[in-house]
């Protein structure tokens, strides 16, 4: 169905498959119809990133730009959709990163809810070090790692290790194993209930830039819709039973 990627999926794991090695319009679109997929048709309750060909992204596809011709943002935004969209998908988020995770790749790796590295990866924000800047990597790589690591991972554009990221909390687990890695990952994220994850994540994004007053108006119309869904409705019973 795509050119620039490769989706499967099977019972709960819908895994989407970078199809080339760097990040260009043709697979924002298609990204985009994942997405709607997913939103509106799947039953998949986990959703795995990953790259081929032993790299995950080398991030923006230059080859789009013409430096003879006014430059603009346009592609960009669209980007910044399309991360948007897989950040808020009602699913558990995971990203495998197996080499090269750099750019636009890192900027994908940091919506995902928990990241699984092989020892071999690399992850850099290196648009700075190429006179732009890293995306709302800005915005998300702070609250993910902490702003002095934040500011010298997007400012001095390192590449770091899999045991830094894991060390950083960039990602959540290091195995060349990572199918075995998946499924404990898959494991520790439990039943899964698509509404709780959503509200829950979205909450948790919301709390740096949110103060209490209105974070707990915000919580408690989250837990309004959360306790009138099936998944609180059955631990009820479940627990009036015994």
């Amino acid at each position: 169905m795509y050119e620039t990627l490769n989706y499967e999926e099977n019972g709960d794991i819908a895994r989407v498959t970078l199809g080339r090695d760097r990040i260009n319009m043709a697979m924002v679109r298609e990204l985009s119809a994942v997405c709607d997929h997913l939103e509106d048709s799947s039953e998949a309750k986990v959703v795995v990133l990953q790259g081929t060909g032993g790299r995950f992204s080398l991030g923006i596809d230059f080859a789009e730009f013409r430096p003879d011709q006014p430059m603009d943002i346009h592609g960009f935004n669209k980007w910044e959709k399309i991360c948007a969209r897989v950040e808020r998908l009602p699913k558990a988020i995971i990203a495998i990163i197996d080499g090269e995770c750099h750019g636009g790749g890192a900027q994908l790796m940091l919506v995902a809810d928990a990241a699984i590295a092989t020892k071999r990866a690399s992850i850099q924000f290196n648009e700075v070090h190429l006179g732009f800047l890293p995306g709302m990597a800005t915005f998300r790589l702070a609250k993910t790692i902490g702003l002095g690591h934040a500011k010298r991972l997007i400012m001095q554009c390192p590449k770091v290790t899999a045991d830094e990221a894991l060390s950083l909390g960039l990602v959540s687990a290091v195995s060349d194993d990572t199918e075995a890695a998946l499924s404990r990952t898959i494991d520790a994220f439990g039943p899964i209930h698509n509404v709780a994850v959503t509200l829950a994540r979205r909450l948790l994004n919301e709390s740096f830039s949110t103060d209490f007053e209105n974070a707990i108006g915000n919580f408690l119309a989250a837990q309004h819709r959360a306790i009138h869904q099936t998944p609180f409705l059955e631990t009820i019973r479940k627990h009036q039973d015994e």
